[in-house]
């Protein structure tokens, strides 16, 4: 199975407009080559450098349908989606995507796509209940990585700081 994005190759960095200081729009993602008997998707990303050295969670989507082969760029913050995809709460505590915002350096954001035997039902919509539900499920994965530093941002908006950067996000 192979994963793709139209807004970053494997490795490159993640476009600024995905930040959680920008537009915090999801990336659009795709993929091919999925195996037999799959009957639905999910996608975790994580950042495994996250606070207090323990993994970040920026987006939980699952029950994707097996006959999609990708998520479009800015998926709504919503719990559940069209054709029955749901989001769970990634670590700022919001449903759907929330994309970086580094306290300092760079770091990796790791998106992994699971095909799955079954649609899931978690017992919750946290990263440990849905990471759960997928472990007996998993057909198989695919991942892609993107980079994002704290210096991301636009040399403009980086002059403003993170606090401005975070007003700015919010005015239009």
């Amino acid at each position: 199975m192979r994963l793709t994005s139209t807004d970053f190759a494997d490795g490159s960095t993640l476009p600024f407009d995905c930040s959680y200081e920008s537009q915090n729009r999801s990336p659009a993602l795709s993929w091919a080559e999925a195996p037999w008997g799959v009957h639905s998707f999910a996608v975790v990303c994580i950042d495994r450098e996250g606070p207090d050295a323990r993994p970040w969670t920026h987006w939980l989507i699952w029950n994707i349908p097996a006959t999609e082969t990708r998520l479009l760029a800015g998926l709504p913050q919503y719990p559940r989606l069209d054709d029955g995809m749901e989001q769970g709460m990634n670590d700022y505590l919001e449903y759907g995507w929330c994309g970086p915002c580094p306290p300092s350096g760079a770091h990796e954001y790791s998106f992994t796509l699971y095909a799955l035997d079954s649609f899931l039902s978690p017992t919750g919509p946290t990263s440990q209940a849905v990471l759960s539900a997928l472990s007996d499920h998993t057909l198989a994965t695919a991942r892609l990585s993107a980079v994002y530093g704290s210096d991301g941002a636009f040399p403009a908006l980086a002059a403003m700081g993170r606090q401005a950067r975070a007003a700015y996000r919010y005015q239009g």
